[in-house]
């Protein structure tokens, strides 16, 4: 049984094509009990993100064809629609390629930690209906043992590489608890929606979003337990926030250094952070002037990011060798196991022939045969027997010049030739 791992994702792929090819979580039950019907394919788990549309399957032969066939099928798309774009790799590849994606290692933002929840849900859907066995259960808790070890042992996942993730880092340092906290968070855009979601996983006291367009605002605000307000109402809400993030389109600062010396004043100089990540910058450059106030701007938090991001790619080489490692022991058991299996078969077939010997000759004994002579012919029988199969297929090596055959044979049976 081989292991073979195929699909496309943003680094073979783009946008447009990884739409067309993805499967989302109504399609999966059915994609799976489809998938495992095509003939070839034992097993299989699908993983299906934004980035990335994968197929892990345990195949008779290590051939991706008929799974490329059913995925055409299935999708119904023409064949140079989507195979310039389709990677496959196989058993020890396939294993790398699935450490390598649950460690972060071939996500877009290097060393993310969301892929690995991702896969285990996707290897969930799988078990639960019925398509993962044997071979990709072993294959995927070992990846996820892995990049468990990764992020224990690298500080792949240490340092923030997005300007959202960024910004709340630093608001952590700055703030050693967030849970009593204020955020305000100025505008609405994706910048804004990720430093919102991560405050929110941060346990922040409070997030206000304020936006141009108070609906939108609300819209942000409902996923995040906040509150909304239009811009023009900053002023009065200015003094209880701790944590200022802002990304607006505006051309004009949002936040003049009056404004927020006045806001400092109302809070008795308590530290505040400001995050001005707009370009056009939101906030006047005359506010870091300001005592206890911290202002960072989008220059600052690139500086943040490159260090980060230099700090994961240091730390994504130690990962790839604890991957390399870890590839080589999952083989070797893999291989351990597939001996296992051919020692029970080998143990059940000569079990089978000594029984039916036995009882054959067993009933000699009780018909009075001489013991000497049973045992003698049951010896010989035996042994016949459990030499014809080896014997007949040494013969054919050495007709066909299977020296390595003949080799391997001399191996495992310990033998020795004669000087």
């Amino acid at each position: 049984m081989s292991l073979l791992a195929i699909g496309l994702n943003h680094h073979t792929a783009p946008v447009d094509v990884r739409e067309r090819v993805a499967i989302d979580e109504t399609q999966l039950s059915d994609a799976l009990t489809n998938l495992r019907q095509v003939a070839a394919v034992h097993e299989a788990a699908i993983v299906s993100t934004c980035n990335r549309t994968e197929f892990y399957c345990g195949v008779q032969e290590a051939d991706p064809a008929p799974v490329i066939q059913w995925l055409r099928d299935y999708l119904n798309i023409e064949p140079d629609q989507i195979s310039p774009y389709l990677f496959h790799y196989t058993d020890e590849d396939a294993v790398r390629h699935l450490m390598r994606v649950c460690s972060g290692l071939d996500s877009m933002i290097l060393g993310e930690p969301q892929i690995l929840g991702q896969i285990k849900t996707a290897y969930r859907g799988a078990s639960d209906v019925g398509t993962v066995g044997q071979n990709l259960t072993p294959m995927f808790e070992s990846a996820f043992s892995v990049a468990k070890q990764v992020r224990t042992d690298t500080d792949i996942g240490a340092n923030p590489v997005s300007v959202a993730f960024a910004a709340v880092s630093v608001a952590k340092q700055v703030f050693a608890d967030l849970s009593e906290r204020t955020a305000l968070l100025i505008g609405a855009g994706e910048t804004i929606q990720l430093a919102a979601k991560h405050l929110a996983a941060q346990n922040i006291g409070r997030i206000i979003i304020a936006n141009r367009t108070v609906q939108r605002a609300a819209e942000l605000a409902a996923d995040v337990n906040g509150q909304a307000m239009a811009l023009a109402d900053i002023p009065e809400h200015l003094a209880s926030a701790d944590i200022i993030v802002s990304s607006t389109a505006s051309q004009l600062p949002i936040l003049g250094k009056g404004s927020v010396e006045r806001a400092q004043k109302a809070r008795r100089y308590e530290p505040v952070l400001i995050v001005d990540i707009a370009v056009p910058r939101d906030v006047e450059p005359q506010v870091s002037e300001l005592e206890n106030v911290f202002l960072y701007t989008v220059d600052d938090m690139k500086n943040v990011i490159e260090d980060n991001q230099r700090s994961r790619q240091l730390a994504a080489e130690q990962a790839e060798a604890i991957i390399h490692g870890q590839v080589e022991l999952f083989m070797r058991r893999r291989r351990a196991m597939d001996a296992n299996q051919a020692i029970r078969e080998y143990r059940t077939t000569v079990e089978q022939t000594k029984d039916f010997m036995l009882k054959k000759y067993q009933r000699q004994l009780k018909a009075g045969t001489c013991p000497e002579e049973v045992l003698e012919q049951f010896a010989h029988t035996l042994t016949n027997k459990l030499m014809h199969s080896p014997t007949a297929k040494l013969r054919q090596a050495a007709e066909d010049g299977n020296l390595d055959l003949i080799d391997a044979a001399s191996e495992l049976f310990d033998l020795r030739k004669k000087s």
